[in-house]
């Protein structure tokens, strides 16, 4: 991130933080250190507690239990408004009688402070966002992408020291979310300001942040760098969620030193147990990336691998995608880039993969299918 660590500071910190709502828990005890600088996600599927854990940091929902610090300082029931921090939301919620440049410096006014002062940092801001130009416009006269910069820069204004993001680019076409994941990304590093955002997209996570904490049920599944949550999975629903891996059941057949041999439903494969240790007769669950594997046609008979019959072809951002079917009606996804292949439904392949491919994951609560 191009800091030292000895130049760290810890910007945010959650402490064993629930929250439930009527009876239902919807925050199970999680903990969070954010750094000066640092850009973390929250991803996860709606429900799974992004936008509560964004409101108690906010202020805007007091815990149950557990601290919220900021720079150290206790705020758990500390108002909004004496929080340094500030949010940008999904709807942009700018004033729709002002102006660019009134919406920007409106915190700026309500503190009273001198009009030159205030057009300065506006300017500063617009320079920032790439809006110089744009201060007499209306934000019924800008695109969505305007308004978005718009907001944000009103939310940078006041340089706090947090910024939260509530799945702010969710209103915004592909390319033009594309664009802005990297307009945000700039921002994020030229000033210096922590961020944490939230999503449910996979890709803008994986884009944008330094870390992701991929949320389930209240709880963080995994906190790691992009690296680590995309190669290194270690749950299965982590594994599903970010890169929509498939999930491999087995039991170990005999260790031999680094490699595990295991014996699947479908047939009999070899993995990296990447310093995990296994017994023989063991159950196993693998993760697998779809890109990863290799869909043989020919195979000797004895070979090793998973077998089943492709089911269809498909094509996906320039990636093609294949469905093999296999025991017991379960479905393995290959993929690769370019829009061909030889194989049509129907034909019967072998699935393999290297072993430092295949990583070992846990159920975390899930049902073996």
């Amino acid at each position: 991130m191009g800091r030292e660590k000895s130049m760290s500071k810890t910007v945010l910190e959650l402490q064993e933080i629930t929250k439930s709502f009527s009876g239902t828990p919807v925050l199970n005890g999680i903990s969070l250190k954010a750094e000066q600088g640092e850009f973390i996600t929250l991803l996860g599927s709606s429900g799974c507690g992004k936008t509560t854990t964004l409101r108690i940091i906010a202020g805007l929902e007091t815990p149950d239990s557990g601290r919220v610090l900021l720079s150290g300082k206790d705020m758990t029931d500390t108002e909004p408004n004496k929080r340094d921090v500030n949010t940008v939301f999904q709807n942009y919620a700018l004033f729709p009688h002002m102006n660019v440049e009134q919406n920007i410096g409106y915190s700026l006014k309500i503190r009273k402070r001198p009009k030159t002062e205030i057009r300065g940092e506006v300017q500063k801001m617009l320079s920032l966002v790439q809006l110089t130009g744009y201060e007499k416009r209306m934000p019924s006269e800008l695109s969505g992408g305007q308004r978005q910069r718009v907001a944000i820069a009103r939310s940078l204004i006041n340089r706090p020291q947090l910024l939260l993001l509530d799945e702010p680019l969710g209103a915004l076409d592909l390319q033009l979310r594309r664009q802005m994941q990297q307009e945000l990304k700039r921002l994020q590093k030229k000033l210096g300001i922590t961020f944490i955002y939230i999503t449910h997209d996979q890709e803008e996570a994986l884009n944008m942040s330094d870390r992701i904490a991929v949320m389930m049920d209240g709880r963080f599944q995994q906190l790691g760098t992009p690296s680590e949550v995309y190669d290194s999975p270690k749950t299965a629903y982590v594994a599903r969620f970010v890169g929509s891996a498939n999930i491999v059941y087995g039991a170990v057949e005999c260790v031999e030193g680094e490699l595990v041999r295991f014996t699947s439903t479908d047939g009999s494969g070899v993995f990296h147990c990447r310093g995990n240790r296994f017994e023989p007769g063991r159950p196993v669950t693998l993760a697998v990336r779809g890109e990863q594997a290799v869909l043989t046609k020919e195979f000797e008979k004895g070979s090793r691998g998973l077998f089943g019959t492709v089911k269809e072809k498909s094509f996906a951002g320039g990636m093609l995608r294949i469905a093999v079917s296999l025991h017991n009606d379960l479905e393995f996804i290959c993929s690769r880039h370019g829009i061909d292949s030889e194989l049509v439904p129907g034909d019967r392949v072998r699935i393999s993969w290297e072993p430092q491919n295949a990583c070992p994951v846990d159920l975390d609560g899930e049902e073996r299918i």
